[in-house]
């Protein structure tokens, strides 16, 4: 990765482009959404489909066209080293939640970043068969469908998400006040849950990987939440590194426990 001053510059003008390309990759996968598309494994566990390819064609072709000296990171293309080199980087997952997708389920999502020295400087997520669309840029707010939005205030019970094992790790003294969530297969949907309020928290497992996050967490950082490693840390992308271990998303005392579990993980 290059030695540069991290800057929002033209961070602004991206994000339109952002904003076409995935509207348009939602079309291109609501295409094939419930019509039975070919699917294949990777890795013989993790489904692809002729619909994640495609998206992810139209994404690459129309947003390399735009941006020929960004980096391109992306699930459903093979890495190339050289994108290190480059100063911003696109960062993006075609149909994040494509077991849902298979499955019928809307809660998936096109999800597409900007990416410089490790922080997102422009994310978008496309939610088509959910109508919404989320977005953010640095320090200017996260929005819904042009609407903004904010993490929920602390209540009473707080709604939480993710792997079950990690939430009967949450002390006994937050048990009581705390709401399981049905799981939602988007990470990245999960995300934006937080954002705009309709989910507290959500632990997110190991081999979370840029692509499914990169995007979402401008938008949750901007709504006024936080993405977590164990140390406290918020991940950082595009680097050699592109898997991350366990996190925790939320705000306030919630996210702390939730870190402090995730901290106590051998991970």
């Amino acid at each position: 990765m290059p030695e540069h001053d991290l800057t929002t510059a033209g961070a602004d003008q991206d994000l339109p482009l952002l904003r076409d390309a995935a509207r348009e990759a939602g079309l291109i996968a609501m295409r094939y959404f419930g019509n039975n598309p070919q699917v294949w494994m990777k890795g013989g566990t993790s489904p692809v489909s002729e619909a994640d390819h495609a998206a992810d064609a139209y994404l690459r072709q129309t947003l390399l066209a735009a941006r020929p000296d960004y980096g391109w990171l992306s699930e459903e293309t093979t890495d190339d080293p050289a994108r290190l080199s480059a100063r911003r980087t696109f960062v993006v997952d075609p149909i994040d939640g494509t077991r849902g997708f298979l499955e019928g389920q809307p809660t998936w999502c096109v999800s597409v970043a900007v990416v410089e020295l490790g922080r997102t400087l422009a994310g978008v997520l496309e939610c088509p068969a959910m109508d919404e669309t989320y977005w953010a840029l640095p320090g200017q707010g996260a929005f819904r469908n042009g609407k903004r939005i904010a993490v929920r205030k602390p209540e009473d019970k707080a709604e939480i998400s993710g792997l079950k094992q990690l939430i009967d790790m949450v002390p006994a003294g937050w048990q009581s006040r705390l709401q399981r969530a049905p799981y939602i297969p988007s990470l990245a949907y999960r995300l934006a849950m937080i954002a705009n309020g309709t989910l507290d928290a959500t632990f997110v497992k190991p081999n979370a990987h840029d692509w499914d996050i990169a995007a979402a967490d401008l938008i949750l950082r901007e709504a006024g939440g936080q993405l977590l490693d164990p140390n406290g840390r918020a991940p950082l992308y595009a680097g050699e590194v592109i898997r991350h271990g366990a996190l925790a998303a939320g705000s306030g005392d919630l996210l702390a426990v939730l870190v402090d579990v995730i901290a106590g993980l051998d991970c």
